[in-house]
């Protein structure tokens, strides 16, 4: 069984930073794509920050010059590097990995639970 677990959330004041870490355990055989979204209650969940395998990075206009993702492929671990956080950022913060759980299996899409980020005075 795969599971996501997502660490660093937290309380933070405007213009502070916080990393997040996911981590994926379980049944991989292989990973592609490990991304980042944030969602606040009543909206749809959106994208923050998504990178390959190989690397490739894509961020939301939002964050871009804020926010760097980046993985470790040998712990299947994904990093979120979060600077000048504003108010705005405040969301549940959730992992998502795209993955193969064995050789056989096609890929499928799995979830963390979600970290609260907070950025308030």
């Amino acid at each position: 069984q795969v599971q996501l677990v997502e660490s660093g959330g937290g309380l933070v004041q405007p213009g502070g930073s916080l990393r997040l870490s996911c981590t994926a355990s379980g049944s991989i055989f292989s990973i592609n794509i490990m991304g980042w979204y944030r969602q606040t209650p009543g909206k749809q969940r959106e994208v923050v920050a998504a990178i390959t395998s190989g690397g490739i990075t894509n961020y939301a206009d939002s964050v871009k010059g804020r926010f760097s993702i980046s993985r470790d492929n040998a712990k299947n671990t994904a990093y979120l590097q979060m600077n000048g956080l504003k108010p705005e950022d405040t969301d549940v913060y959730y992992c998502n990995g795209v993955l193969r759980p064995t050789a056989m299996d096609a890929w499928h899409n799995y979830w963390g639970q979600g970290t609260q980020v907070t950025v308030s005075s």
